[in-house]
């Protein structure tokens, strides 16, 4: 079933507006500030490997940020601490453009079709379905563990945590926890985090920053894990450069210059061969395109505070002696569009923009400043690799693939690895008894203003766009991007030819290969674990 959502809001309007409501009828477990590992048993759906020793993992995990636009060029410790000392992956791909689908498979391996995380909010998705469905007591933080992993999360979590039943809530899995809980993390200021089970909150001082106050926790659980010889797994997830992108303040003047790259597909002459819902869009205005300039900028600026995070965990990783023997993984949970094919600025869609992500790693034999190209890969392979290269057997749901094989300088060839990846968009069916209930809980909406925001109801600031994304389903290879719409519209892009999809090709595309392709796509939406590995590989 196709499932509508809210947020890929094609056109521009004078505020931006992001909303966590928050549920109350998650049951309420008992808070605890003790490591969660000494309250939660070996985990029987995973087998550990013995091994004298495991590697450091720590993934940074950057929110809507783009890939093809730029932003990642503007970032010097990135370049030259990650990309130059690790390996690029050039056709890395997301199954499903929006926020709590994808970081669902991130943690779990899985397709969004498997682990049914289909949106943002409650009931089709959002961290109450998560938590409902059962879902935390298998994620990656939960397969580390008996490994003898001391693990964290730092940042944001799913969409829609917590619940207000039990605000305090930490998952299984985490030794430690830092998460925001209570007013607005987005803007950077102003917000309250659940560390271990206690609130604890922080204002607009410059130090106050996000960003800033979750690097210091990562480079302190950092040293304490070093001091104890116990092997750890960092997952910092920044807010940055999610709209409305919020810098800190050391980096408000930056930039200023810039534009928001204007690519083959900046503001598409002829979009007659497009979807429905995009031929209705006019022509971007000279006014929208000023404002996407200006969203621009504060999106690069809301990123050099991760980057100052990249070379500060260099820093102590040296200092501490766990540099060679750490992974640092770099990615985003989604890409972004910004007046391509007419689409004002957003997530969601099926183009490139929005499902291509940076995907950086470095690490103990990964060869340096290279990049690999060909080779499809995707979120659901980050929990498989991680899994792999701590030395343990994930459990059977898992669909995706070890990506540590590709390190390697034998690495299997093209024809050995997968040939397409599924990806998928599923629209959002609200119950409308239960948003009401939860209406009055805004602990992270806001309006953005030069304050920082003031609270809102949001049904009162935004309506339904005009033009709503249609669901999707849709196949990458290395040559062509297939995609089926829930009202039958198809494209098809030769991506490798026409890398900005300005020609859908499917009108003039031999019948045959169109349903060789629809006929590969109908597979891939009912695969489950291994089977998923075995019909990635093209039937025609």
């Amino acid at each position: 079933m196709f499932i509508s959502r809210l947020k890929s809001v094609k056109h521009i309007i004078p505020i931006f507006v992001i909303l966590v409501l928050v549920s109350c009828t998650v049951p309420k477990p008992m808070p605890t500030t003790a490591p969660i590992s000494e309250q939660s048993p070996a985990n029987p759906q995973v087998t550990v490997i013995p091994r004298e020793s495991r590697p450091n993992i720590v993934l940074i995990i950057a929110d809507d940020l783009d890939l093809r636009l730029g932003t990642i060029a503007t970032m010097p410790n990135l370049q030259k601490l990650l990309v130059h000392q690790g390996l690029s992956f050039d056709n890395f791909y997301v199954t499903d453009s929006i926020c709590c689908p994808s970081r669902s498979t991130f943690l779990r391996g899985q397709y969004v079709h498997n682990h049914t995380i289909y949106t943002n909010v409650y009931p089709t998705g959002g961290f109450q379905k998560f938590f409902e469905d059962g879902l935390e007591a298998s994620t990656l933080g939960v397969w580390l563990q008996p490994a003898g992993y001391k693990t964290v999360l730092l940042g944001k979590y799913l969409n829609e945590y917590p619940s207000k039943s039990d605000p305090l809530h930490v998952p299984v899995g985490w030794s430690e926890w830092y998460s925001p809980i209570k007013g607005k993390p987005y803007s950077g200021f102003n917000y309250a985090l659940n560390e271990n089970g206690q609130e604890v909150f922080y204002g607009d001082a410059p130090e106050d920053y996000i960003t800033d106050v979750l690097t210091r926790k990562t480079l302190d659980f950092i040293q304490r894990a070093s001091a104890e010889s116990q092997p750890f797994f960092v997952y910092f997830s920044s807010f940055a450069p999610h709209e409305p992108p919020k810098a800190a303040y050391r980096h408000r003047d930056l930039f200023q210059d810039a534009r928001a790259p204007q690519t083959p597909s900046f503001n598409e002459a002829d979009v007659s061969d497009k979807p429905s819902w995009i031929q209705g869009d006019p022509l971007l205005t000279d006014e929208e395109i000023i404002a996407l300039n200006e969203l621009y900028i504060e999106r690069l600026q809301s990123m050099q505070a991760v980057d100052e995070m990249i070379s500060q965990l260099i820093q102590v990783l040296q200092e501490t002696g766990t540099l060679e023997n750490t992974y640092i993984v770099f990615t985003s949970d989604n890409g972004y569009h910004l007046g391509q094919h007419r689409l004002k600025n957003g997530k969601g869609s099926a183009y490139l923009e929005d499902i291509q992500v940076p995907f950086v790693i470095r690490g103990p034999g990964v060869p340096q400043g290279d990049s690999l190209k060909g080779y499809v890969t995707g979120n659901i392979d980050f929990a498989p690799t991680i899994a792999d290269l701590a030395g343990i057997i994930p459990p059977e749901f898992v669909d995706g693939r070890s990506l540590a094989p590709l390190f390697a300088d034998n690495r299997p060839g093209l024809t050995d690895w997968r040939d397409g990846l599924l990806f998928e968009y599923f629209r959002e069916e609200k119950n409308n008894s239960d948003q009401e209930s939860r209406r009055g809980v805004e602990l992270i909406s806001y309006i953005p203003d030069a304050d920082y925001g003031i609270f809102e109801p949001f049904e009162q600031l935004i309506g339904l766009p005009t033009g709503l994304i249609v669901p999707y389903r849709g196949i990458i290879t290395a040559q062509y991007k297939y995609v089926r719409y829930e009202d039958d519209t198809v494209e098809l892009y030769n991506i490798q030819a026409d890398p900005f999809e300005l020609e859908n090709i499917a009108p003039t595309t031999d019948p045959v290969k169109l349903n060789n392709f629809s006929n590969w796509l109908d597979l891939l939406s009912a695969c489950a674990g291994a089977d998923c590995r075995e019909l990635d590989r093209s039937p025609q």
